[in-house]
């Protein structure tokens, strides 16, 4: 089951109210959409992924029937597109102004468990790795093709793997021998050099930064925030929640660059992290920072 994180802060610090606009860029399974629905918020419901959409529009579309909710905020908009389309979406919508946008940059359980993408080393599938299935390359492909060197890059820019240059070489060999085309493939291939440092599994940055690179998230999240700056109101809320370093930095850097425009202000001088309760119950909140900037 996934667990919306930080679920509680993100609906705070969108200070929802009753007919007003609010934008999930990243949707999900629902959780935080549903709290915006709930509490009267106007939600337009973005993802990548387009089976994401319907399941978050049929958890929603349940809630709000069982609930017996009047449809007094209207009904929510989805739409399936990449984040970085987040302004042409927002109009396409009637979007063209909200007052608030949140953005949640992890990759559900679902995702990462069930459905064949080849985004976590825990089951054998197909090294996909798309979010968006319209996407040209897998990691598959950069695997396969990618030098030596580019794979150090990749792995050392996205995901600062330590050991970028030994397990960049061991994948160019090992694929001379056999192509590598599945999960359990380029995890063993990484356990083979990195042996487990920490409660990480070794191949897990590795899967981060192929991830990264296949979906194009650092150019995508960089397009997408600025336009979210664009569409909010005044005093409307931007709230980002990140997950590794390489996302985190990017906001962090992001928000301090539109701020000496006098464009927002930072509600967070340092991000908001989950309590030891949730990072009891739910282990993949422990890596979450969140960061609020407001419209002036």
């Amino acid at each position: 089951m996934h667990l919306p994180v930080l679920i509680k802060e993100a609906i705070e610090a969108l200070h929802i109210q009753k007919g007003r606009k609010y934008i999930d860029a990243t949707v999900g399974e629902g959780g935080h959409a549903l709290e915006i629905v709930k509490r009267g918020g106007r939600l337009l419901a973005i993802d990548v992924d387009p089976k994401a959409v319907e399941r978050a529009r049929k958890r929603i579309e349940e809630t709000r029937e069982k609930e017996r909710d009047g449809g007094q905020a209207g009904e929510p908009s989805f739409a399936v597109g990449n984040f970085r389309n987040i302004a042409r979406i927002a109009k396409d919508k009637g979007f063209n102004r909200v007052s608030g946008i949140l953005f949640d940059l992890g990759v559900s359980s679902v995702q990462l468990e069930g459905n064949g993408k080849g985004l976590s080393f825990t089951n054998d599938s197909p090294l996909d790795m798309r979010l968006d299935p319209d996407l040209p390359r897998t990691a598959a492909d950069l695997v396969k093709t990618l030098s030596q060197e580019e794979l150090y890059e990749i792995f050392t820019r996205n995901a600062q793997e330590d050991l970028a240059r030994p397990i960049s070489q061991a994948l160019v060999i090992a694929r001379r021998i056999k192509p590598i085309y599945s999960t359990r493939q380029l995890a063993e291939v990484v356990a083979s050099v990195a042996k487990r440092r920490s409660r990480l599994h070794p191949a897990t940055k590795v899967f981060l930064a192929l991830r990264i690179e296949v979906n194009d998230e650092i150019k995508a999240l960089k397009e997408g925030l600025t336009q979210a700056i664009g569409l909010l109101e005044k005093k409307g809320r931007l709230v980002v929640i990140s997950f590794h370093e390489t996302e985190d930095r990017i906001v962090k850097q992001l928000f301090k660059k539109i701020h000496k425009e006098n464009k927002i202000l930072l509600l967070t001088k340092k991000p908001i992290v989950p309590g030891s309760d949730e990072q009891g119950a739910n282990p993949r909140a422990r890596s979450a920072k969140l960061r609020i900037a407001e419209r002036v």
